[in-house]
């Protein structure tokens, strides 16, 4: 027999709130669940009243429940206009410029945006990005993110080998967790506009020279936003039959589809490939110009 208590909690993401009916145990893994939760700090999880969202299954372990609790944030940000896109998004505290770095798993945009760390950017979201989508034409900001910061350790340690990462260990090491690499700053909303859109991509070769930058055409562009923001809702659970790609339905996945088309309108998407230092200079160059020295529109 279940014994264990349940409770309701209030997951508190962004200023917007999902109520959530869980396990009692919810609390003391908080912990290890908040950082893969965008725009949710440690202390955004409190007691709950009203109408349940999500029902998180008796005995969910700690993976399962940040995947579905994150299915559902997925479709709170949405209803009010935000996107929850795989990418990684940086900060140059000096003008609050923001850069928003996409690309699949491996791309490099960890090692990129380390890069960019060395540089005094700082991280707003380690691997998913809430960018809030202006039905107004204006700028797209960036509300915060999730606040784990995973790379992989091997390439990392060929890269920034001064980060004095172990040799051993998980293949993926959170580096938020390294003292003084990560400092999280308040987003200033009123400066932090999105100022840059790059599908990166970190080639191996350290003598790759320039790298490339070229400009993605509009279709090319909403596809990348369109699978971007869909990223988790196709995550499989461990333990659970349960399809998470089903809870968008097709009015949701119509208002995904016009906040995504608004996104691409309002900001030019870049391809960008080069080793991470590379990548800096043309993401920094981007930042203050608004156009790399050479680009090249490709479909």
């Amino acid at each position: 027999m279940n014994t264990i208590g349940r409770g309701v909690y209030e997951v508190v993401s962004a200023g917007r709130s999902l109520v959530v009916d869980a396990d009692a145990t919810l609390e003391r893994r908080w912990e290890s669940i908040a950082p893969h939760l965008p725009g949710v700090l440690p202390a955004g999880l409190r007691a709950g009243a009203g109408p349940v969202t999500v029902r998180l299954p008796a005995g969910v372990a700690d993976g399962d429940a940040r995947r579905l609790l994150n299915a559902h944030l997925h479709l709170l940000h949405l209803s009010r206009g935000t996107l929850c896109v795989h990418a990684v998004a940086v900060q140059r505290p000096v003008d609050g410029r923001v850069a928003v770095l996409l690309g699949g798993h491996g791309a490099g945009k960890t090692l990129a945006a380390l890069a960019l760390v060395r540089r005094d950017w700082r991280v707003l979201a380690g691997d998913v990005a809430l960018v809030e989508c202006s039905s107004r034409g204006g700028q797209p900001r960036v509300l915060g993110g999730t606040a784990a910061f995973l790379a992989r350790r091997v390439p990392t340690r060929r890269w920034f080998p001064g980060l004095e990462l172990a040799a051993g260990g998980p293949d993926r090491v959170d580096l938020s967790l390294l003292p003084g690499l990560w400092e999280p700053l308040p987003l200033d909303l009123g400066a932090g506009g999105v100022s840059v859109a790059a599908v990166v991509d970190v080639d191996g070769d350290p003598a790759a020279g320039a790298g490339m930058v070229e400009v993605l055409d509009a279709h090319t562009a909403v596809n990348v936003w369109w699978r971007a923001s869909g990223h988790l809702l196709e995550r499989l659970l461990d333990e659970h039959a349960i399809v998470l790609r089903q809870l968008e339905d097709s009015a949701a996945a119509s208002h995904r589809l016009e906040r995504v088309r608004e996104l691409a309108g309002a900001i030019r998407l870049h391809a960008v490939w080069g080793a991470p230092d590379v990548i800096a200079d043309r993401i920094e160059d981007l930042a203050r110009t608004g156009a790399p020295a050479q680009t090249a529109e490709v479909n």
